[in-house]
């Protein structure tokens, strides 16, 4: 839809010149020599679809001032952008007009490109602040913030919408980094405890000496170190929705106390005797095969059925090629609005390079990948020489020196092996920095590397 401009000026001419300026340019263009009704029409349309977006008006005027128009315009609108034209060039009227929120000035007599530049600036202010403005709607939450072109994909979405608004518990099942989070997120946010709080603790990254305490709590004395009462997740997220991530990792001791928890809706505070009721949804999520788990005698059978009332799984990025590109191009946006860089575009072979690549990391990698991409593609465009890790790619999908291969369909256990193994090898073996590439805690990553018998160089 072209940008709809009213021009205001009492005198003809300028409007007609003005008119036909800009609407070769695209623009949808109306004119008023009178500042008064021009205010009267705003006042009627600006509510509607046919809305103006921007008001060029001349500063001097015989029955109204175009600072005054500029002024109850945007008591009308404060939306509404103005470029106000003056004949008396001066710092002065200058300021006064900007000052009262108009975006730019130009001074009689103008050329024409002055103004055509001008009204493109508008264009683009009003564009960043529209996708910034969708980026922080996203970021707060909601099922619009998990995006996404699959069908598959929406189906997933469609579900979990219709169960958001009940307490019953639900266990989402996906690989590292395909959004179990951000879905958790938008179930709490479409649910009736959406105003209060949506707590997640990630269950493998707190040591087992301390994941009891963080849960539930303790009292005063009850160990060494306990200097005062502390409240545990369950009571914090009291009212609202707890997120117990990486469940599959938590250990067996907790295990029975989570059930408890779960089926009596009460918990304990470490070093007390007196129960505590608590009014919590629980959301749980793995990466792990928890039937699996419970044949191997690892994860107690009675809380994986009180977990599995309603399960949802994500399907990996490479089984949504689709979402690639929908992704790709929303980080890009996002992180150079981030960095305050000016918006790059992701070239065709880019995009083909991204949707053949296996994602092991899913979309956390994805947007890893972009992150560095905005920061350092030369150009405005980023081609596939910009992505240094995909086009090195043989240690994951071949069988170069992390020998792993990986096959077409590969078992989730073998894609996160090979990647924690790519990750730790590219960035040296430093774990600190591969843990927040990997978005897990640093003990996490120990534990699995032992699990994985990775030898580390010395």
């Amino acid at each position: 839809m072209p940008t709809r401009i009213m021009v205001v000026d009492d005198e003809k001419s300028m409007c007609e010149f003005m008119r036909i300026m800009l609407s070769k340019e695209g623009y949808d263009v109306r004119f008023d020599t009178s500042a008064s009704h021009a205010l009267e029409t705003l006042d009627r349309i600006q509510p509607t679809k046919d809305k103006i977006d921007l008001v060029i008006s001349d500063l001097m005027m015989p029955e109204m001032s175009g600072i005054d128009l500029l002024t109850k315009a945007k008591s009308i609108d404060p939306e509404l952008d103005f470029i106000v034209m003056t004949a008396f060039a001066s710092v002065e009227t200058a300021i006064e007009a900007l000052k009262k929120g108009a975006f730019d000035y130009v001074s009689k007599p103008f050329k024409i490109d002055e103004v055509k530049i001008a009204v493109k600036k508008v264009e683009e202010r009003k564009k960043i602040k529209t996708e910034n403005k969708n980026l922080k709607s996203q970021l707060k939450g909601g099922f619009d913030s998990f995006l996404t072109s699959d069908p598959k994909v929406k189906k997933i979405i469609q579900l979990a919408q219709k169960v958001a608004n009940s307490d019953t518990t639900i266990l989402i099942l996906g690989e590292s980094g395909v959004g179990k989070e951000v879905l958790s997120r938008a179930i709490h946010s479409a649910s009736n405890r959406a105003d209060k709080p949506f707590i997640s603790i990630n269950c493998g990254a707190v040591p087992e000496t301390l994941l009891e305490s963080e849960l539930f709590g303790h009292v005063k004395g009850s160990f060494t170190g306990a200097v005062k009462d502390k409240e545990g997740l369950f009571m914090a997220a009291d009212g609202g929705t707890l997120l117990l991530d990486e469940i599959g990792e938590t250990p067996p001791s907790i295990q029975v106390k989570l059930l408890r928890a779960l089926e009596d809706k009460t918990i304990t505070p470490v070093g007390d005797t007196k129960p505590r009721p608590v009014d919590v949804r629980i959301i749980a999520a793995t990466n792990s095969d928890l039937e699996v788990q419970v044949k191997k005698g690892r994860f107690r059978p009675d809380l994986f059925y009180r977990l599995n009332v309603f399960p949802i799984t994500i399907p990996p990025l490479r089984e949504r090629p689709q979402d690639i590109v929908l992704l790709a191009n929303y980080f890009i946006k996002r992180h150079c609005l981030k960095l305050e860089i000016p918006e790059k575009e992701i070239a065709p072979d880019t995009l083909s390079l991204l949707q053949s690549y296996i994602w092991p990391g899913n979309v956390r990698q994805l947007e890893n990948v972009l992150e560095r991409a905005a920061l350092l593609a030369k150009g405005a465009v980023i081609l596939p020489g910009d992505l240094p890790e995909l086009n090195e790619s043989e240690e994951i999908v071949g069988t170069g020196q992390s020998g792993f291969s990986i096959q077409p369909q590969p078992d989730l256990e073998t894609i996160e092996k090979a990647y924690i193994y790519y990750i730790l090898s590219q960035n040296e073996w430093q774990k600190t920095k591969a843990a927040k590439i990997l978005g897990i805690d640093t003990s996490t990553l120990y534990r699995k590397i032992e699990r994985y018998g990775f030898k580390v160089p010395n």
